[in-house]
């Protein structure tokens, strides 16, 4: 099929170039930047992402002082209610699910008292007049310039009626506006597969330039994922061994034990690859992959990410079969508690053939990685949470000290997403005493233990670069673009490949055996977590 988008790295960069220009990206400078006056406007308020994550992460931003001091959002959904019914479900959401919580009634009601409800339909002309002139009198009030950020909290089937409408009430402006601004933060999924995606991209840019489009992945505004740059380039003896030269294999997990949480609707349409793969995961494959940017402008970064994905291998059709795993759990238990299987679900079709497992090796195919295998998976219902990348080296020569190979234990640097976010190496050492006994020992960091200060949420970090202006930590259209190219022939093999019991999975178990086979038959396994 043609599509009718093809996005090019040089426009992508003239496009945004105005961007690098006026914002720094505070990983480059060291100190804390003042964000611009602004009003944040969350469509899709009523929802859990809204109570459980957004409006936690302004409370805790606003502690820390870092949003602005002429600042105010707005929560927009159908649902009737009042501006006061609205901060009265927040206040106790934000007892419950804030990383720090309220000292006082005072510190909380005074972060409230900058909450407001707009209700209305997200088709409905007249709610965005109203709100319109809502907005305009709250910049009265609060001093905010006309500055706006839309964020679609909201299914993917909203984000377009949402923008043209938007556009239609001129609630968002050119990006030449002169002494105001409006971003636009979507969540996932952007598109269903690369013709979607393209298709989706073509509209919004009808309406929006692409330096107005902050596509937000959480995983990206986690401490330990932005630390892997930090890592890599400010460190000299690991980059000097980031390459095939030294490393044998990489493993990329993102493990979870809860199930779809009620989310069976959603789950039939969108399934593991596309929520969790296409966007987290690839993601973290290439910001472990990718090579040093020329600076940390938000555009070289992402440049580099751009060319790793474009750098892995397609998968021909003996690859769809050997290389690539799905699965889907039956039941089982997790942590000695019985779950059901996913076909049990709420919402779920009887003979679903939806994934909540896959596995797959992939190769980046430039020099520094030629040869070098990216082993990924990510599964529901697995016998724990945890997300983390092990950079395994190869093993030394046996001729001084691993006569016996059973001691030749590699080399490991692993990077702990989630839970215990840290970095751990694992190397070999002496044990005392006489006999020449190797053991592998592992110094570990940990950030909560050596900064003495919680790690804070994703969204903070996101929510406050989209304020500055800096979109860094946000996936621009090629990177999605290119990630879909790669992801959708592995789609479009499975609509015609109904599952196998080969397929199938107990709860509280690392996947169908294949998955094991797959590492297995590269004289590999998968590292223990």
């Amino acid at each position: 099929m043609a599509l009718s988008y093809q996005p090019d790295n040089q426009s992508m960069n003239n496009t945004n170039s105005q961007a690098d220009k006026t914002f720094s990206n505070p990983l480059q400078d060291g100190k804390e930047l003042i964000a611009d006056p602004c009003i944040l406007v969350i469509f899709g308020a009523s929802g859990d992402l809204t109570s459980r994550k957004l409006i936690p992460a302004l409370f805790n931003l606003r502690k820390n002082g870092q949003l602005p001091s002429s600042f105010a959002c707005v929560g927009f959904a159908r649902r009737e209610k009042n501006h006061e019914e609205f901060r009265d479900e927040l206040k106790g959401k934000i007892e419950q699910f804030s990383r720090t919580k309220p000292s006082d009634d005072q510190d909380i009601d005074s972060f409230l008292d900058m909450i407001y409800y707009h209700s209305s339909n997200f088709e409905e002309n007249k709610g965005y007049e109203h709100l319109d002139l809502f907005l305009k009198d709250l910049d009265k009030k609060y001093g905010t310039k006309g500055n706006r950020i839309y964020y679609l909290s909201v299914q993917p089937s909203y984000f377009l009626p949402i923008i043209e409408k938007l556009h239609a009430h001129d609630l968002v402006y050119s990006k030449d506006a002169k002494d105001k601004f409006s971003r636009v933060i979507i969540e996932k999924p952007f598109g269903h597969n690369i013709e979607s995606a393209s298709s989706l991209q073509n509209s919004l840019t009808k309406h929006l330039s692409e330096e107005q489009i902050y596509r937000i992945d959480h995983y990206l505004g986690k401490e330990t994922v932005q630390n892997l740059l930090v890592f890599r380039f400010s460190n000299t003896i690991f980059e000097g061994l980031w390459n095939n030269r030294y490393i044998d294999n990489i493993q990329i997990t993102v493990s979870e034990s809860i199930g779809i949480e009620g989310r069976g609707g959603f789950y039939e349409e969108q399934g593991l690859l596309r929520d969790i793969i296409q966007n987290h995961l690839m993601q973290l494959l290439s910001l472990v992959a990718m090579e040093p940017p020329i600076n940390l402008s938000p555009n070289s970064i992402r440049d580099e990410k751009v060319k790793v994905v474009q750098a892995i291998r397609p998968f021909p059709e003996q690859a769809l079969k050997e290389d690539v795993i799905r699965g889907q759990y039956i039941n089982g238990f997790i942590e000695g508690e019985e779950a059901i299987a996913y076909r049990n679900e709420d919402k779920v079709a009887n003979g679903s053939q939806v994934e909540t497992f896959c596995a797959m090796k992939m190769f980046v195919e430039n020099w520094r990685w030629a040869g070098v295998p990216f082993y990924i998976r990510a599964g529901k219902r697995l016998p724990k949470r945890c997300t983390e990348i092990a950079v395994t080296f190869k093993k030394v020569p046996n001729i001084l000290f691993h006569k016996n190979d059973k001691h030749n234990t590699p080399n490991c640097i692993i990077f702990r997403i989630q839970p215990n976010e840290g970095t751990s190496i694992k190397f070999n050492s002496k044990v005392p005493g006489g006999a020449n006994i190797i053991q592998p020992v592992t110094m570990d960091f940990q950030y909560d233990n050596y900064f003495g200060k919680e790690v804070p949420e994703a969204y903070e970090r996101l929510i406050f670069d989209c304020i500055l202006g800096d979109s860094t930590l946000f996936a621009r259209f090629d990177e999605s673009y290119n990630s879909w190219k790669l992801l959708t022939p592995v789609l479009n093999s499975w609509q015609n490949a109904p599952l196998t019991n080969n397929n199938f999975y107990q709860c509280g178990t690392w996947g169908p055996q294949a998955s094991d086979q797959l590492l297995e038959r590269d004289g590999r396994s998968w590292k223990t977590l």
